[in-house]
């Protein structure tokens, strides 16, 4: 089967750096997929965080749309309990309009930051998580002008009205996300850089469960880190910058952005700490485009997916430029001998 390959970027703040060079080196990233042969590129949503500067990605998707031709563009996602089903409606047909066929709305239910920040986009009322399921149908409704005759509001349309829909992905990292978009019918992206366990058990039940319509089939996709590089031993270097913002995150431990691989070299790891870096490289792939194709191909068997969207972390741009190069270069040889074959 041949694999296709997208891309989920963060806008991570390296230390030394501003958010503002973060969002540019994202606006640069998209340029370089589409010229690679990405199939996507989405952006993520995480608020008061001082090391990813993509809070908004509607916003963002606008943006990298005026500077892209082809490459799809979505949303890697929207935290939906945070907001009116009516205006992401809107904000996508409107993305849509823009941008016709080259849109995806990609929604999930995690916070997206600390329960503060939930609270602040809440007007300090809690998030009601268990209305995600009915919020997708709100959404679906209003993408498609589909409000049925005994609903309160018919005869609304979601505006700008388009000829298309973007179409709705639900984002997940466990059953409950696997179950919910079988349910829905919709294409489901497991978060693998999430959550490093369970996810073949999570989409293989996806594809069991799903409810086929005329237009909809079983789609999967799932999302890994990854950090590529022509010798392992920097591919190591490149990915030591990872392995420690993620245990200083998943300590709470303050920190000013993506660390020198210098510094996490340097870094003296407890033993607890060794152990949570031995756990985080369960979420990602390091090593050479050899290396990294023959693992991507057999967790996309083992997760019988259609897509694998890429997450990279990295001190200095280029080197996260480099890991993605070598991946599409790697995936193409791959996809082409798969071809072949077929």
């Amino acid at each position: 089967m041949v694999l296709r390959y997208s891309i989920l970027d963060q806008s991570p703040v390296s230390e030394g750096s501003s958010p503002g060079e973060a969002l540019k080196q994202t606006v640069r990233l998209a340029q370089s997929a589409e010229k690679w042969g990405y199939t996507r590129f989405w952006v993520s949503e995480h608020h008061d965080a001082a090391t990813l500067a993509g809070s908004s990605p509607e916003i963002l998707i606008s943006h990298l749309g005026a500077v892209t031709e082809k490459i799809r563009l979505g949303s890697g996602g929207v935290m939906l309990p945070h907001y009116s089903s009516f205006k992401i409606a809107e904000n996508f047909k409107l993305l849509e309009a823009l941008y016709p066929g080259r849109i995806d709305a990609g929604v999930g239910r995690a916070p997206g930051g600390m329960p503060r920040a939930s609270l602040a986009l809440n007007e300090g009322r809690a998030r009601n998580i268990d209305r995600f399921p009915d919020q997708i149908d709100e959404l679906s409704m209003y993408l498609n002008d589909a409000i049925p005759e005994d609903h309160m509001y018919h005869g609304m349309k979601a505006t700008p009205l388009t000829d298309s829909a973007p179409p709705i992905w639900i984002l997940g990292s466990s059953m409950t996300s696997a179950l919910l978009a079988a349910e829905k019918g919709l294409p489901y992206m497991f978060a693998h850089f999430i959550n490093g366990e369970g996810g073949q058990d999570f989409t293989h039940t996806y594809r069991e469960r799903f409810r086929s319509g005329a237009d909809s089939r079983p789609y999967v996709g799932y999302a890994i880190f990854v950090i590529c590089q022509e010798t392992e031993e920097e591919a190591e270097r490149v990915a030591s910058s990872l392995d420690l913002a993620l245990s200083m995150g998943a300590q709470g431990m303050p920190s000013k952005g993506t660390p020198p691989p210098e510094r996490a070299l340097a870094y003296k790891y407890t033993k607890f700490e060794k152990l949570l870096v031995e756990e985080n490289r369960r979420r990602m792939i390091v090593g050479t485009p050899a290396m990294v194709g023959e693992r991507l191909e057999a967790l996309t068997e083992e997760y019988q997916a259609d897509e694998v969207m890429l997450v990279s972390m990295a001190y200095d741009f280029n080197d996260k430029l480099k890991t993605f190069e070598l991946v599409a270069e790697e995936m193409k040889k791959r996809n082409s001998h798969t071809k072949i074959e077929q």
